[in-house]
């Protein structure tokens, strides 16, 4: 068989079901060896950028690794994003690259740029495909290390002469991963860590979702009884009405759980990435940390660990969770619950239409209140995703998906795409401001193509919102943040596709309704924000 046809046949060998990507002359091999696959479909994207996307997305819900797929040169560097916000945001994907044939890498060459120097600082390994013989090899541990704690992106470029060469290879096994867990000693250490300190606080993160420990994690909060708050993309681990939630952390301004974690005398941080948040801004008092994550703890100053236990999470906790807990039952003193209730608009269980202002904060009360629990939420990129990490309280863990590492706008619209192919049964809605709406908006002809069903939010204010209140606060006034918009309701139907304008809070909810009463097609709401 020749290489490609190998290829296609490894990837089918690791579970692969989707490629999203846009194919070029020196990817046309490749191409054509996933149309001969019966099961992987090949998703023809609008922009590469979406193509890395979509493979984020889908990679973090359907817990498979998502597969992109560009040409060389220009292709390349539009993959490039996507791919660094993948693994900044530990989202296992691997990206297939056209390349030049090798003939062609020593001159100076028509696109021909070195991929793989270029991808190393975006990914957990970046490689080229140097002997064709080796092609099970590198897809084998390409998937592997994708998916290897913590998860992130590699990048594979296939110069193009490469490509027809036959050979007699075939996929090597596709093997579970290796897991470990702490060693008694670590873990006796850590329960009398905690026997010792009055006032432990508990920090989770993405970790827990990536690892399956839900149901481990709120054992042992239930068991310790200490106050819990959780990154932005931890959100939903903790139900909203459990009396240990304070809810989210990790806010450039007004982080009102801030004097909750200075009160404390221990951080217990269990799964958490520092790409969310530094501890310096977090741990000024430079309390000791007792560090439970899949990895070593980071060398830090201000994330002094007195215990770390180091293995699956999930795992940990079921053994510690055995072990002889103390309860550390404490409050943090001032009302600071009710405080961060009130501060971050949480607490507005019942939306009164008629008299509320048309806020950011009403329409996720609306969003909350009226759809299923197994309701995925899309955020954008832009001072929205700040309101959504403080108010909006998903009702299962992994429903809300935010881009918080590379934090780049423009991914809601095509990470729809990647949740609603993972999820096909769920729910989906796109929140997203004017601004990262038109960076990808054509990928709603892709998913029009693909005959997907899902809600788009688009906060039209014709700014960027969060641009104009820094250079507002900074200088009194704002300079290259506002533009005009177009009629996102006409521009949807040139798609193909249904659009609403909402004026109003009222006007919101009934369109939000009658949307969701069946969601059989895909439903673009264009919200008229006020400013």
């Amino acid at each position: 068989m020749k290489v490609t046809d190998v290829l296609v046949h490894c990837l089918e060998n690791e579970d692969v079901e989707y490629v999203f990507g846009i194919v070029g002359k020196e990817t046309l091999d490749l191409a054509d060896s996933l149309s001969k696959s019966s099961q992987i479909k090949y998703v023809n994207v609008r922009h590469e950028q979406g193509a890395a996307f979509m493979a984020d997305v889908y990679g973090r819900l359907a817990k498979k690794v998502g597969v992109c797929l560009s040409t060389l040169g220009p292709g390349a560097t539009n993959l490039l994003t996507g791919i660094a916000s993948a693994q900044l945001d530990h989202s296992p994907v691997v990206a297939l690259i056209g390349q030049a044939g090798v003939e062609r890498h020593h001159p100076e060459s028509h696109q021909y740029i070195d991929i793989t120097k270029m991808f190393e600082p975006t990914t957990k390994w970046s490689t080229q495909i140097k002997d064709s013989e080796t092609v099970p090899a590198i897809i084998r541990k390409a998937f592997r290390v994708a998916r290897m704690e913590k998860p992130g992106a590699v990048a594979i470029t296939l110069p193009e002469n490469f490509s027809v060469q036959m050979i007699s290879g075939k996929p090597l096994p596709a093997t579970s991963m290796p897991e470990s867990v702490p060693v008694y000693e670590a873990l006796e250490a850590a329960t009398n860590l905690i026997k010792k300190h009055l006032k432990p606080f508990i920090i989770i993160g993405n970790g827990i979702i990536r690892q399956d420990a839900v149901p481990e994690v709120l054992t042992f909060i239930d068991t310790i009884q200490s106050p819990v708050a959780h990154s932005f993309m931890a959100k939903g681990v903790l139900p909203k009405e459990h009396p240990l939630n304070f809810f989210t952390f990790g806010f450039n301004e007004n982080d009102e759980v801030l004097p909750g974690i200075a009160e404390a005398d221990l951080l217990v941080v269990i799964g958490f990435d520092f790409v969310e948040k530094l501890p310096k801004d977090w741990n000024q008092k430079k309390l000791p940390v007792l560090h439970i994550d899949t990895l070593p703890a980071e060398i830090n100053e201000y994330y002094p660990f007195g215990v770390e236990l180091v293995g699956n999470i999930k795992k940990t906790l079921q053994i510690l969770n055995q072990l002889e807990l103390p309860t550390k039952s404490w409050v943090p003193s001032g009302g600071l619950k009710e405080h961060i209730k009130t501060t971050y608009q949480i607490d507005q269980d019942q939306v009164n239409t008629h008299s509320q202002s048309f806020a950011i904060e009403n329409i996720l009360h609306c969003i909350e209140t009226l759809t299923l629990e197994n309701t995925i939420v899309i955020s954008d990129v832009g001072s929205h995703k700040v309101s959504i990490a403080r108010t909006y309280q998903p009702k299962m863990p992994n429903r809300l998906i935010i881009s918080n590492g590379l934090a780049s706008m423009g991914i809601s619209i095509p990470g729809a795409i990647g949740a609603k192919l993972a999820c096909p049964k769920d729910p989906v809605i796109c929140i997203t401001g004017d601004g990262g709406a038109l960076m990808n908006f054509s990928e709603l002809e892709t998913a029009k193509r693909l005959g997907l069903s899902f809600i788009v939010i688009v906060l039209n204010d014709s700014m960027l919102k969060l641009e104009v209140q820094q250079m507002n606060k900074k200088f009194g006034d704002n300079y290259g943040v506002t533009f005009k918009n177009p009629d996102f309701v006409q521009l949807a139907a040139s798609f193909g596709i249904t659009g609403k304008r909402a004026s109003n809070l009222f006007e919101f909810e009934n369109i939000l309704k009658e949307v969701l009463k069946s969601v059989e097609e895909i439903v673009l709401i264009d919200v008229a924000m006020q400013n």
